[in-house]
């Protein structure tokens, strides 16, 4: 089994709002892996008194160990459970009605002997490699058909017709991109938070394909850097217009 990861921060005077971990059992029987993206409120009031950093570490730190332990429970039933959680550890104290409250989008796998489940939520992405078949990105993409129609994104975040994050409402599950591959299809998965796919989706730099030869030959950290050096190329988004020059990446590749 290999398992290699990297996360950094879009910018060191702020904490990291991305999360990315993963879980081995003690008996060695499969894993499981989540990549998790906090989604940066505008400026203002979001109704939290704790913030988005903090919010991550609890609902990935939650998920991780529902997806790791609970084999019993599908992967949507385990992140209502850790919206749940999460929500309970701040409601005494937080607004989480507001629109802002605390968000992220979330990636999860889980593999054992005979299969490998997923989970997409939102604009974090899942490669897989098959054996047969290359490399699949798996992908929930209704931010981007909202930006092909031309759509304001803002009020369409966890409304009916709009896209979906995982927020304080636990039954934004069964909104994910979920299914399972059987084990013996699989080579080997990535998952990666928008900040790490820009090297595919923002700056063109390869395909899918070429990005998970990336990580495999030279490892997540490698994908990042590269990232970086597009970004500084680029510093004031002339040449590839984005909302921040630099953003939170996180990024990890498992040959289970």
């Amino acid at each position: 089994m290999r398992i290699e990861l990297a996360t950094a921060p879009g910018d060191h005077a702020y904490p990291n709002e991305d999360y990315v971990s993963v879980a081995l059992p003690a008996s060695g029987g499969g894993g499981a892996l989540v990549v998790l993206d906090g989604v940066t409120p505008p400026e203002g009031d979001d109704g939290c008194v704790h913030g988005v950093s903090w919010f991550t570490a609890r609902l990935g730190g939650s998920l991780l160990e529902l997806s790791g332990s609970r084999r019993d429970m599908p992967l949507t039933s385990c992140l209502s459970e850790a919206i749940a959680r999460t929500a309970a550890s701040h409601g005494s104290t937080c607004d989480l009605s507001h629109p802002l409250t605390p968000q992220a989008t979330a990636v999860a796998a889980r593999w054992d002997a005979d299969r490998i489940e997923y989970l997409v939520l939102s604009d974090s992405v899942l490669l897989v490699e098959l054996i047969h078949d290359g490399v699949t990105p798996l992908l929930d993409d209704r931010i981007d058909r909202l930006r092909a129609e031309g759509r304001r994104l803002a009020p369409l975040r966890n409304a009916v017709g709009g896209f979906f994050t995982a927020a304080a409402d636990p039954e934004v599950s069964g909104k994910a991109v979920t299914g399972e591959f059987r084990r013996d299809e699989v080579r080997a998965l990535a998952a990666l938070t928008d900040g790490a796919s820009r090297w595919v989706e923002l700056f063109g730099e390869g395909d899918w394909t070429e990005c998970f030869a990336l990580l495999r030959k030279e490892g997540p950290q490698a994908l990042i850097d590269r990232v970086r050096a597009a970004e500084h190329a680029d510093p004031d988004g002339t040449a590839f217009p984005r909302g921040k020059t630099h953003d939170d990446a996180a990024a990890i590749f498992v040959e289970p």
